[in-house]
């Protein structure tokens, strides 16, 4: 069985990163959640990424902030898709890590979304979407969802409508 494998720089990453995995946990989807540093322990990353690839690890999710390089050493090291989430910490508030995260060079690439928590919540669903190729009933979740997001909007309009008197 196919899973999602969320790293992460830090462990300062995990309140942001939350918002990936109760997304995944929505969609029912299996998924593994470490802390490794591109910097701090390249050596286990690097074992880390080629064990969870022979487990059936399907999609990469990888949070950084600051110098951000964790996707970039996970991309280089497999040609599974792999998601960035740039975290807003450090004195540039994710700015840096937003950099960091997109510039790839070309043949590596790095699916990047949104700074922080809006972000992991968008890496889990383009984490869905990617694995929905070839999983019909994921696909359909992923339509409630948005049908379900779509029904929430609406009805937020029509509670201002009716405040309003409209």
């Amino acid at each position: 069985m196919s899973f999602v494998t969320i790293l992460m720089g830090s462990e300062s990453d995990w309140p942001a990163m939350q918002a990936c995995t109760a997304v995944l946990g929505q969609l029912a989807i299996d998924f593994e959640v470490r802390v490794t540093s591109a910097h701090r322990t390249p050596q286990a990353t690097s074992e880390y990424v080629q064990d969870v690839v022979g487990r059936g690890c399907a999609v990469f999710i990888c949070a950084a902030g600051m110098a951000a390089h964790l996707a970039g050493a996970v991309a280089a090291r497999t040609t599974l898709p792999v998601i960035g989430v740039p975290i807003d910490s450090g004195p540039l508030s994710g700015f840096d890590a937003l950099l960091s995260t997109v510039q790839m060079p070309g043949g590596v690439p790095v699916a990047t979304v949104a700074v922080g928590r809006a972000g992991a919540k968008n890496a889990a669903y383009l984490a869905a979407q990617i694995l929905a190729l070839n999983d019909p009933s994921l696909a359909q979740k992923l339509v409630d969802d948005r049908a379900a997001n779509q029904a929430n909007v609406q009805a937020q309009n029509d509670r201002i409508q009716a405040e309003l008197g409209s």
